[in-house]
């Protein structure tokens, strides 16, 4: 899904939303509602079908993420990921040959665990490789982490396993497992509402709510 409209050639912002670990794009999905709403809006909105994503391949999945962000290239970028795409942009941002130009916000969304993704044959591969802040710093002007306490797919916590290892800020919401349908995120007006906020100085103090 890809929506271009004269509206965001005016003023240059962009969104690029990322999916996961065995997701079609469900109707039912934030993401897709996320994408709708934004698309309503008049906004340049980016919401592939990643390849394979009962057996995503990481080199296949960097190499569309390459591709997405060029033909972005010249705008003010908002990239959100949920799960399985969390650990895509990071491998990204430690690689030199995918992130040609820094974007403007990611936005990481319930990323599984490292333990949980070695533990699974199709995405073992996407377990997280090591990472300086500076290196996520370099990659966007600002990045923030959003999760659950009780989400399943990272027991531990994703702030221990990211938001603190990666000086990220971060908002934990109590109670809301891995931030998907089945947790009731169908709709997600924070969410919409923190994609819109125009301003970088406001960001750090806008943080995402429940649903």
């Amino acid at each position: 899904m890809t929506e271009t409209s004269p509206r965001s050639a005016e003023n240059g912002r962009a969104f690029l939303i990322l999916h996961g670990w065995q997701n079609h794009r469900p109707v039912g999905h934030w993401q897709y509602w996320l994408a709708d709403r934004l698309t309503d809006l008049g906004h340049e909105v980016a919401y592939p079908q990643l390849p394979e994503p009962d057996d995503p391949d990481l080199e296949r999945w960097l190499a569309e993420l390459d591709a997405l962000l060029g033909e972005l290239a010249g705008r003010r970028v908002t990239v959100v990921c949920h799960s399985l795409a969390c650990l895509l942009w990071l491998h990204a941002v430690a690689r030199d040959d995918v992130l040609s130009d820094p974007v403007d916000r990611v936005l990481l969304v319930a990323p599984p665990s490292p333990e949980f993704a070695r533990e699974h044959e199709e995405i073992a591969e996407f377990a997280p490789p090591p990472l300086a802040p500076e290196r996520l710093a370099a990659a966007a002007s600002y990045t923030r982490l959003v999760s659950s306490d009780n989400d399943p797919y990272c027991p531990q916590g994703a702030t221990t396993a990211y938001a603190e290892p990666l000086a990220l800020p971060a908002d934990v919401l109590t109670g809301e497992a891995h931030l998907n349908p089945d947790s009731g995120y169908g709709s997600w007006p924070s969410m919409l509402d923190w994609c819109l906020d125009p301003s970088p100085e406001s960001y750090e103090k806008t943080p995402l709510a429940r649903r």
